[in-house]
């Protein structure tokens, strides 16, 4: 599915940690925040299995007072730290949540990179929840609707540095983004959103989570099915979006 946007001066652009954020004035434009492995890869796939909406918090301790407004059989508490599952929480990798009972339930949801991502890009006019899984319907979806905005992708980082996971999947979005975009012209893309692209075109998406220091970390632990996963391209129709601090579906 390949739909064309024309006449439009879309500028994309890309930032490579979330600590650029503090850099960047995200005032008028809409934001596509990118933690491959795992935090927004895990939020799609918890919303496509029936989480009715799940709330980003900064830390353990947030993420615990967020809990206490609501009733005990209507949440639940996933996340991690440095890639250790925090005590008394859920497992916070796509395919472990997804076996937990989510319909309808609220899940909040803490971890050390992509959702301390998604609290800092709320000054954005838009936020949205990427992964390489639901890639070309939110490019679609962003595109149709908001036609003419500075498309800002956001990735997550680790620790304060790039990382080649989500480098790859904002080059997936560049790409897609250069597929619906050809009239507008090269200087809409800024250097970061073609480097990223020549990241994502080098090798597959799969050899590129693998070969990450955080995909290698995660097969070490056992976890490369949960890797191979996170590496599908666009089999997710579901775009989740940040209203007021929580992301629901649009």
């Amino acid at each position: 599915m390949t739909q064309e946007v024309n006449h439009f001066k879309h500028k994309v652009h890309v930032l490579f940690k979330r600590e650029d954020l503090d850099h960047e004035r995200l005032e008028g434009k809409v934001a596509i925040v990118l933690d491959v492995l795992f935090a927004t890869t895990t939020i799609i796939h918890a919303v496509h299995s029936g989480a009715k909406e799940v709330i980003p918090t900064l830390n353990e301790s947030s993420a615990r007072e967020v809990a206490q407004n609501y009733d005990e059989e209507a949440y639940l508490l996933a996340g991690e730290l440095y890639g250790e599952t925090l005590p008394g929480f859920l497992h916070p990798a796509p395919l472990r949540l997804a076996e937990e009972p989510l319909l309808d339930k609220t899940l909040i949801y803490s971890t050390t990179n992509g959702t301390v991502a998604l609290r800092q890009a709320a000054a954005a006019d838009q936020v949205f929840v990427g992964a390489l899984i639901n890639a070309e319907a939110l490019v679609d979806h962003v595109l149709s609707s908001y036609p003419g905005k500075t498309i800002l992708i956001v990735c997550s980082g680790s620790m304060g540095n790039p990382n080649l996971e989500d480098a790859c999947g904002a080059g997936y979005f560049v790409d897609l983004l250069k597929a619906r975009m050809r009239d507008v012209g090269s200087d809409a893309f800024s250097d970061t959103a073609e480097a990223a692209r020549m990241i994502f075109k080098s090798e597959p998406s799969v050899e590129s989570l693998l070969r990450s220091r955080v995909g290698r970390l995660m097969v070490e632990r056992g976890m490369e099915e949960e890797v191979h996963f996170a590496a599908n391209l666009s089999t997710h129709q579901t775009i989740p979006k940040v209203f007021g601090g929580v992301v629901k579906p649009v």
